[in-house]
């Protein structure tokens, strides 16, 4: 048991958890009903990761006062909507959530404010602590009344009330974080009030400070208040966040002051302290996508831990369980909450404490299924977990007789439909032409910063074995393998081919795999031709290894197709290919290139562009010839991932499920 110390108990007030492990809050878009209440997916859903050995479950935002910023959002706990129905599938969650020995916190939030997302806010004007231009909207916010302020307040206190009552153990407030209302107030580029609300900073933290006391004179001092709480903004101007590394002057709130920020409220009340840094203007800290280092929170916890004497929770990338076990060992923090690794594998924490971390899902950090989704479905789920938030939905499908199943293609949705299919109780069979599992994970994940891609290559190779399917590599099936085989079901995943074409010297012309996986040596000064998310990660990686890299692209702007990309990983993309040093010459087309001269047209007029070579990463084209070639003779057969449709990991993993869960 290298990882005992993490399987201690901990207590944020009177409550005592099992372990050091915490879900981190999460949109919790699709998990409520209409009447403000759990709907059966949520319930399933928070259960399923307490089932998996989490010891504090804290759920996804819900509003305390639904009559302010008046907008539909999930779940809410007070009188406005129905409080009789909150309590009663409240109970129904936390009843089972406690069957398993977790604990579960109730996140409450004050609102938006100025970062309301634009398809909840209609016609209504964003509020906020003074009139400041919206996060996204070209609109001036209006600023809060004091009778609203109180009236919020006072909802917190109804709300915390209701959750006591309908089986939660605390609250979590939302928070003085991520640039949300209450952090609107307690940040003074927001804040610029002359009342008992603005100035100071005491001044800025009496609406959180209120919230608290509130909450506890209501439900008891006995009742745990958590909070989510940054210590540092990231901002360098509206609307602009700071890079990792960069130099920059702090608009928002700085180190110092996040500091004192702390101190004072554990001071009003709080008794633990859920810490990260960033905003919404700097929001690929919040939501760290892969281009983030791991444990990304761990100094900014460490200074909070050591000025406040209450626990202090850590999320942030902190799914390797030596960092967790490092970081709680190290005085860094108290509780580890994992947020997408908890959607990638609910079970995270009973396989370690049981010693199978081999077998935890991991996550890649796409957040194509958690934020992506929440940002364009109002869904959450997870690329690499179909069944996330949709547990009930997505069961196994019992089966009355095996089948034998070819499976052709190790890339994701072979091996996905291969791992279904054999937990199901059928005989899949698998063959993949190349000398590894993982298809297209292999050349993308050869970034550093693209590693789980590989880590989860890894996985099914794992999975694979421990379920004992027959895997065959670097074999090619052919029609008669097909038909001479005996096979009662045929899955084509046969995945896809880089798009190539001739500009003259192509000896020097080399498509974005190979010089990825280092087949080619692409020379010290590299054009990539096609500003998409492949193109733009791997002029990144080559200019973190000190190449001199120009990206052409056709469009007029970079990561314009093949969206939508979750934003924080676009955003923060974005910027960081020209902060790297990287050129970019959008509304371009190439034309030709000889004697290591690229030549180009654009709206100016043609251009030209020394370079040792030209890489190419203008998509991929279905390879489906197998299957065409059987169609006709195989009764039930199925096209999967790249070979049907050139898309995300996500759709070949989930298209991979659905047709696997029911043969």
């Amino acid at each position: 048991m290298n990882y005992k110390n993490l399987f201690t108990p901990v207590k944020i007030g009177s409550v005592t958890i099992k372990n050091r492990f915490a879900l981190a809050p999460m949109g919790p878009l699709g998990l409520a009903d209409a009447q403000g209440g759990f709907n059966q997916r949520g319930i399933d859903y928070y259960t399923e990761r307490a089932k998996g050995g989490t010891g504090l479950i804290i759920t996804g935002v819900t509003f305390s006062d639904c009559e302010v910023e008046t907008q539909s959002m999930p779940n809410c706990p007070n009188s406005t909507y129905n409080p009789v129905h909150f309590i009663r599938t409240s109970k129904e969650m936390t009843e089972r959530v406690h069957a398993y020995g977790s604990k579960i916190f109730l996140m409450m939030s004050a609102g938006f404010g100025r970062v309301t997302i634009p398809t909840n806010l209609g016609e209504f004007p964003p509020v906020a602590p003074s009139a400041i231009p919206h996060r996204w909207l070209d609109k001036i916010c209006r600023p809060l009344t004091k009778e609203e302020i109180r009236s919020i307040v006072k909802s917190f206190g109804d709300g915390a009330y209701n959750a006591k009552r309908g089986g939660f153990d605390g609250v979590e407030i939302h928070a003085v974080h991520e640039g949300y209302l209450l952090d609107q107030f307690a940040i003074s580029m927001f804040n610029q009030r002359t009342d008992e609300y603005g100035g100071s900073l005491e001044n800025r933290l009496r609406f959180a400070k209120e919230v608290v006391e509130e909450i506890k004179s209501r439900c008891g001092e006995d009742f745990p208040v958590a909070l989510r709480f940054s210590v540092k903004s990231m901002i360098k101007d509206w609307r602009e966040g700071a890079l990792p590394g960069e130099k920059f002057e702090e608009k928002g709130r700085d180190i110092e002051e996040g500091l004192e920020a702390a101190k004072l409220l554990v001071k009003y009340g709080y008794d633990a302290l859920d810490t990260d840094v960033g905003t919404y203007d700097a929001w690929w800290w919040n939501h760290p996508p892969m281009y983030q280092e791991k444990g990304l929170f761990r100094p900014y916890c460490r200074m909070v831990k050591e000025v406040v004497d209450v626990p202090v929770l850590c999320a942030g990338r902190m799914d390797d369980p030596d960092m967790a076990l490092e970081a709680l060992e190290n005085g860094e923090c108290d509780i580890v909450s994992l947020g997408r690794p908890l959607l990638a594998d609910p079970d995270y924490v009973n396989k370690l404490r049981s010693g199978k971390i081999e077998e935890v899902r991991p996550c890649i950090s796409c957040q194509e299924g958690c934020m992506g989704r929440v940002q364009e479905y109002s869904m959450i789920n997870c690329a690499v977990n179909p069944q996330a938030a949709r547990e009930r939905v997505t069961a196994y499908e019992p089966i009355l007789k095996p089948k034998k199943v070819l499976i052709a293609g190790g890339g994701v949705a072979g091996c996905e439909a291969a791992r279904v299919l054999a937990i199901r109780g059928h005989k899949p069979e698998l063959f993949e032409k190349n000398g590894r599992l993982g298809g297209n994970l292999i050349p993308g994940g050869a970034p550093d910063f693209k590693e789980d891609d590989i880590a989860l290559a890894d996985w099914y190779q794992t999975i694979l074995k421990k379920l004992e399917v027959p895997v065959h590599l670097n074999t090619t099936v052919t029609k008669e393998d097909v038909l001479n085989g005996n096979y009662d079901a045929v899955i084509i995943a046969t995945g896809s081919t880089p798009k190539v074409f001739s500009l003259g010297d192509d000896e020097h012309v080399y498509t974005a795999a190979q010089v990825l996986l280092k087949e080619k040596d692409c020379g010290e000064k590299s054009v990539v031709v096609g500003g998409g998310l492949v193109g733009c990660e791997l002029a990144l990686w080559l200019a973190q290894q000190g190449k001199q890299v120009t990206i052409v692209e056709a469009l007029d702007k970079l990561l314009a197709v093949n969206g939508p990309i979750c934003h924080a990983n676009k955003d923060m993309l974005e910027r960081l290919v020209p902060y790297n040093g990287v050129e970019i010459v959008t509304g371009a087309k190439v034309t030709g290139y000889k004697d290591g001269v690229l030549h180009m047209g654009t709206e100016k007029g043609m251009r030209e562009l020394e370079c040792d070579s030209v890489i190419l990463a203008v998509g991929y084209q279905e390879e489906n010839t197998l299957y065409h070639e059987l169609e006709f003779d195989v009764p039930e057969i199925y096209l999967l991932g790249d070979a049907r449709k050139v898309s995300n990991i996500m759709y070949a993993i989930w298209d991979a499920f659905e047709v696997a869960n029911h043969i």
